[in-house]
């Protein structure tokens, strides 16, 4: 009995087609190492990546009372709770009040340094616990003794300013011991990235400083403990509403255990969804190592195929088997994958346990490896139907009559809207669960167009070569035939090349531009220093003084405050819909100021600006993406809530900002009336015209010495402490990305291999007409290095534009093409093409003739 009329007659098709898929698979795996390598390298990225995320995600989750300090916490700006709105809070749980600022801190040498100043109060921390090195009560830390203030502070303040325990550090006009090391805060996480040390104190140390000033940038915290069950989420919400309806102009920022850190999450989210994609970049590097690895299979089975349709196969029955074997590999590929994946959270924990910043708890998330199990799959679906589908139509008479050639030729329709099913579902996947739709569909639109990119690349090289006129010399005659011949490797080396080095220069490209924006030079007539907490009464005489100071330098003032947007439209803050980029303009409250004239690095694009003299109902200016994010258009409306009052103002004009030039500048801009009377402070920036090191240290004891409750911060110093945690995010990155580059290796190589058998059957041929082992090794060697060079000058050139569209666009920042990066990462794809290439063609050469010769 055929298998055709078998496979009609059980009405068993799908496990006749299994049985005989693993029946074949009984032989080994060879030729498919590649194929599971590369599908286990992207499942286990992706896999890891979301495994790691959401066991981020839970420890935020169930850590959220501990990380918040309590149960719900309220925060204000610029202004202490009265005491009605204190009275509230106290009437439904336990109160921790703080506060935090930055100061300057001053050893007995007279060494200034930048410190980020915590005050508590005696019930801290409501919940977890304060780690001090030596352990003492909090009580004890914070005595007042002899008129000096107790403190504790974070390790790299002793080393800044030359200190020890027991020492003396005065800020504004109170003087402090310090008593212990802080090793860890409960609380610390929620408050972001800070510019210096820790340096905590008490309350009643805090208002001996003198630095609780009208107009001062200080965050009172309000943290509140509901009684009873520490999981009730409805009187979490019940004592929520309740605070809003009771004391609607507050102006509370208020946040839950549920959303501790809200900035925290949206960065973690978005930085695994790059990551993520980074994972599936990597699957699409490893799918041409698919297909390569399918059509290497079916060329080398082609006396089976043979043989199936000699017995009354159809060409059906042929693809559903052979369909069957990728799906089978597939899912071995995936599973492998899917255990490192799962593992990655276990491991992360087990190697750096409380050396981790963030509460990270291990677990299994079936939902997670179940996506990344749909990725791994349909990848290989989707980059191994069309060498699957072309089997169909293949005559028996074409599979016996050449052992090397093959008449490959377009699959039928049927398999090519298949094949387009499975691509339209793996884009519908990507794009429809990713966490910013709109970068996904990004990633998608580029990766189909880099590989239509690539194919014209390999098409236009072979057309090339074709057309080159014949050289005289025998080893660059052979290695430009090998490029453009029927079966030519070129096709192959060029995608699985070009993705993984257009992948590595995009990211070398951003890690240069980062570190350059962070770490090296300032931009052009950057300011050297940020004045804040400058009193108002005080601002006329500190800017003379700083012109005094530095008599070539520029200083620019401003008055400012902190409000937080509560409404726009008519429509409250929490019930606005933003754009992502949008997103923290309402998450906090923003630094705000009045002018009447146009600030420096602003151009008006829309609208028309108020005069000086302007004395009619409030306005105000915004930022144009801002605005565009929040869906608001001159004349709209906006409430800000400024020290508990709401304030309203219409939009009058928007601007576009220049924000690279690190001056001074607000998305939001008022008109000179809307904040008559509201105490406030001013910043002022002091740009140098020849900066050093030992004028920024003079100045800063100079302005210490003359305005103790002015904060200096050196912007290069801020840009440095910004810049160590970019450098540990690119770090992430690059991680990720070796996956990729790995895997765009492993395809290399799978690419070289699948084309072993030609080699060896050329190599044959030419030494039996007389070439030499040199001859051919020369004539290889150039046919690799001309595509490994034309296929890293596309790596390059798509990689730069990513690159330049990320950093531009996505980051909004100047970008300086690195020549450097670009130039290496051409080097090493050439050695490594070469090097592969080679490597190879020795094994070719390595063969007895007699054994090839014996089959023609």
């Amino acid at each position: 009995m055929s298998i055709a009329v078998e496979a009609a007659t059980t009405s068993r098709a799908p496990s006749l087609a299994l049985r005989y898929a693993l029946r074949e698979l009984r032989g080994g795996l060879r030729g498919f190492y590649v194929f599971i390598a590369c599908i286990a390298l992207g499942v286990m990225a992706i896999a890891g990546v979301g495994s790691v995320a959401a066991s981020l995600s839970e420890g935020l989750t169930r850590e959220g009372r501990t990380l918040l300090g309590g149960d719900v916490s309220f925060s204000l700006m610029q202004r202490e709770a009265k005491p009605a709105e204190i009275a509230f809070l106290r009437t439904h749980g336990d109160v921790s009040v703080g506060a935090t600022l930055r100061a300057m801190a001053r050893n007995p040498a007279g060494t200034l340094a930048l410190v980020e100043l915590k005050a508590v109060d005696g019930s801290y921390p409501l919940l977890g616990e304060l780690t001090l090195n030596p352990k003492m009560p909090v009580s004890d830390l914070f005595a007042e003794r002899n008129g000096v203030f107790g403190a504790g502070v974070d390790s790299t303040l002793l080393a800044r300013l030359d200190l020890k325990l027991g020492d003396d550090v005065s800020i504004g006009g109170a003087t402090f011991q310090i008593r212990s090391v802080v090793e860890a805060e409960p609380d610390k996480l929620v408050g972001g990235v800070g510019l210096g040390p820790r340096f905590l104190v008490s309350e009643a140390g805090l208002r001996a400083t003198g630095l609780l000033q009208p107009g001062s940038l200080v965050r009172w915290i309000y943290r509140v403990k509901l009684p009873g069950n520490a999981n009730d989420d409805r009187a979490t919400t019940t004592f929520i509403d309740g605070a809003r309806n009771a004391l609607p102009e507050a102006g509370w920022e208020i946040r839950s255990r549920d959303n501790a850190s809200p900035q925290l999450e949206r960065n973690i989210n978005r930085f695994t969804q790059f990551l993520t994609l980074v994972g599936l970049a990597a699957l699409l590097v490893g799918g041409v190592g698919v297909a390569n690895a399918v059509k290497s299979h079916i060329d080398r089975r082609r006396d089976v195929i043979a043989s199936f349709k000699a017995l009354g196969a159809t060409g059906r029955d042929v693809f559903t088997i052979y369909l069957t074997q990728v799906i089978v590999l597939a899912t071995i590929g995936s599973v492998i994958g899917l255990a490192l994946g799962a593992a990655l959270p276990f491991v992360i924990v087990g190697v750096f346990g409380k050396l981790l910043p963030l509460p990270v708890i291990p677990a299994l998330h079936p939902d997670e490896l179940a996506l990344s199990f749909v990725y791994g799959l349909l990848t290989a679906l989707a980059f191994g139907l069309w060498p699957l589908g072309r089997v169909h139509d293949v005559p028996v008479a074409a599979l016996f009559r050449d052992t090397v050639a093959s008449e490959w030729h377009r699959p039928r329709w049927s398999y090519l809207a298949l094949m387009g099913a499975v691509i339209a579902l793996l884009i519908a996947v990507a794009v429809g669960l990713s966490y910013d739709k709109r970068i996904a569909a990004v990633f998608v639109a580029s990766s189909i167009a880099v590989f239509v990119l690539l194919r014209l690349i390999a098409a236009g090289l072979m057309a090339l070569a074709r057309r080159l006129p014949r050289s005289r010399v025998t080893m660059v005659r052979l290695a430009v035939a090998n490029i453009h011949r029927p079966g030519a490797l070129t096709p192959s080396v060029v995608l699985s090349l070009g993705l993984g080095l257009a992948v590595l220069v995009t990211i070398t490209q951003i890690d240069g531009n980062l570190r350059r924006q962070f770490l090296a030079a300032l931009p052009d007539r950057a300011p050297s220093f940020f004045f804040i907490d400058i009193p108002s009464t005080e601002a006329d005489r500190f800017s003379a003084f700083l012109k005094q100071t530095t008599p070539d330098g520029t200083v620019e003032d401003v008055p400012m405050l902190r409000g937080r947007i509560v409404a726009a439209r008519g429509v409250k803050a929490d019930e606005l819909k933003p754009s992502v980029d949008a997103e923290w303009v309402l998450q906090s409250d923003r630094g705000l100021t009045y002018t009447g004239e146009v600030p420096k690095g602003s151009k008006v694009v829309e609208g028309e600006w108020w005069g000086a003299d302007y004395h009619g109902p409030p306005l105000v200016s915004m930022e144009k993406k801002i605005a565009d994010g929040l869906r608001l258009k001159i004349g709209d409306e906006i409430v800000v809530n400024v020290l508990g009052r709401d304030i309203s103002a219409k939009i009058a004009n928007l601007r576009n900002i220049d924000w690279q030039g690190l001056g001074i500048n607000f998305v939001l801009v008022f008109s000179p009336n809307a904040f008559k009377g509201a105490p406030h402070s001013h910043v002022a920036t002091l740009t140098e015209a020849h900066p050093s090191p030992s004028d920024d240290a003079r100045i800063i004891k100079q302005v210490a010495d003359a305005f103790p409750m002015v904060t200096s911060v050196r912007v290069r110093e801020a840009l440095e402490t910004i810049g160590s945690v970019v450098t540990n995010l690119v770090l992430a990155i690059r991680g990720a990305s070796a996956v990729t580059l790995i895997s765009a290796i492993l395809v290399l190589g799978g690419a070289l291999a699948a084309g072993h058998r030609h080699r060896v059957y050329d190599a044959v041929i030419l030494k039996t007409l007389g070439a030499t082992r040199a001859r051919l090794l020369g004539a290889y060697a150039l046919e690799y290095l001309m595509i490994g060079f034309a296929t890293a000058l596309f790596g390059v050139f798509a990689g730069s534009i990513a690159a330049w569209l990320i950093v531009t666009r996505l980051m909004t920042l100047s970008f300086v093409w690195e020549a450097g990066s670009a130039a290496a990462v051409v080097v090493a794809a050439l050695i490594v093409t070469v090097g592969l290439g080679l490597a190879g063609t020795l094994l070719a050469l390595n063969q007895k003739p007699a054994a090839v010769l014996r089959n023609l």
